[in-house]
């Protein structure tokens, strides 16, 4: 049987996934699906003293860490990769009470994520709600005329969190007349003008937005005048 390459030192004790089929040297047990060599013999896991050792494959690096501190003999698991000439880590072998503590601890430590992100999320969400209603205030104050259903509408559109939006800018945030007046501008080119069967129909944007500006810039007005008109009726309602 050809000898096996040996694995370049790595510090700490070796266990090799063969490529081929080995047996062990003492016990004549195989073909082995791990094994240590020594002295460039093959040898089986009971031979070498880490048959109690449980295996724990690569990818998780928090219980890997834990697991091998936590356990008092531990070995690197290694095959061989023929295309790239060398050993690549395939994961450890620990003692299975270190690997059920390593186990318990990253539950808890997932647990604790969970609730954290769930204690995020609500925290986010009250914070989106309180600037969703701020923000539906100062489209009525620029506005009066916007029914309020309408304005909490364009102000939940625009004030999406992560969705680039127009309530997501720094002058959104800071609820500049500019911004609020753009999100509601938008608002009323989609909802109350043809402008999204034009974009579809192959109309340029540019001369979308021309076609429809006129009915746009009535609905701005006929919510500017809302003002006026409150104002009128509650000077009338004093006389």
């Amino acid at each position: 049987m050809a000898p096996i390459a040996t694995p370049p030192p790595r510090g700490g004790l070796l266990v090799i996934q063969p490529l081929k089929k080995r047996r062990c040297v003492e016990c004549k047990s195989g073909p082995l699906a791990l094994l240590v060599l020594e002295e460039g013999e093959s040898r089986c896991l009971d031979c070498a003293d880490l048959g109690h050792l449980v295996f724990l494959p690569r990818g998780d690096t928090a219980l890997t860490r834990r697991s091998r501190e936590g356990s008092a003999l531990s070995a690197v698991v290694v095959r061989f990769n023929r295309r790239r000439s060398r050993y690549e880590r395939q994961g450890v072998l620990v003692e299975e009470a270190a690997l059920t503590r390593a186990e318990e601890r990253c539950l808890a430590d997932a647990e604790a994520r969970r609730r954290r992100r769930a204690r995020d999320a609500r925290r986010r969400e009250a914070e989106d709600l309180r600037f969703t209603e701020a923000f539906a205030r100062a489209i009525r104050g620029l506005f009066p005329g916007c029914p309020a259903d309408r304005a909490h509408a364009i102000a939940a559109h625009a004030s999406v969190r992560g969705s680039g939006r127009v309530g997501r800018s720094a002058a959104g945030r800071a609820l500049s007349e500019a911004a609020v007046t753009a999100a509601v501008r938008a608002a009323v080119r989609h909802t109350d003008t043809p402008y999204d069967q034009l974009l579809m129909s192959g109309v340029p944007r540019h001369e979308a937005r021309r076609r429809i500006a006129a009915t746009v810039e009535a609905r701005l007005e006929e919510w500017l005048e809302g003002w006026l008109e409150g104002w009128q009726d509650e000077l009338a309602s004093r006389a």
